[in-house]
């Protein structure tokens, strides 16, 4: 296991070093042209965390999403049946017919305290189920605040830009809880993202390529 966890990790590190500098370059290519213009509704993968804090925050973002943000697919753990309930719960508040949101599972890429070494072969199993369901969703928005478990998908949605498929803008919203320093996701996913928002001035201080408007959630 520590040797297949070790490969496991140089894949990872190599996949997400190339994603990077491709991100990069495609960014300064493509400029700040807006991916928004000319369409009148997006389909919106919305991943959700753990039911306390991230799904909470991620579904008061969602209640300030227009109607045009639909369908919405909502992507939970696999583990994870109280952030299910409560995105239903939410929804059917809403008054909209229920086929403009779906609710799909994938493994859960870190469990809390799981071991590292351990944690590298959930995720890249996580990305493995991540690939089929984006390559199927084709969405044009991912909007994710923090959880392990919006990792893989966003790696995958990436994956979707970079084989010509499909441009699909990736929407990150650190959590309000971080004030000082970013959580390992926002680091990891600080460069890749092409809208970043931290809710804490002493963040957009540190990282310039952020987005502050205050708290947000």
């Amino acid at each position: 296991w520590t040797n297949m966890a070790l490969l496991a990790a140089v894949v990872v590190v190599v996949l997400l070093l190339l994603l990077v500098f491709i991100r990069l370059y495609l960014v300064f290519k493509a400029g700040r042209n807006d991916p928004f213009r000319g369409k009148d509704s997006f389909t919106i993968v919305i991943v959700a965390g753990s039911a306390g804090g991230h799904t909470s925050e991620i579904l008061r973002l969602a209640g300030s999403l227009s109607s045009s943000f639909c369908p919405r697919y909502y992507v939970v753990a696999d583990t994870d049946r109280m952030s299910e309930e409560k995105i239903s719960t939410f929804e059917n508040s809403r008054g909209e017919p229920k086929h403009q949101f779906t609710i799909c599972r994938i493994p859960r890429s870190r469990e809390v305290r799981q071991a590292w070494s351990s944690s590298v072969i959930s995720t890249f199993t996580s990305f493995c189920s991540s690939v089929p369901l984006m390559f199927t969703i084709r969405p044009d928005v991912v909007l994710c605040n923090g959880p392990g478990t919006c990792l893989p998908l966003c790696v995958a949605a990436l994956l979707l830009g970079l084989l010509g498929l499909k441009k699909v803008v990736l929407v990150y919203v650190e959590s309000v809880c971080r004030v000082q320093t970013l959580s390992l996701t926002g680091r990891i996913l600080y460069r890749l993202s092409d809208y970043f928002f931290v809710q804490w001035p002493s963040l957009r201080d540190k990282y310039p390529k952020s987005i502050f408007l205050g708290r947000i959630v």
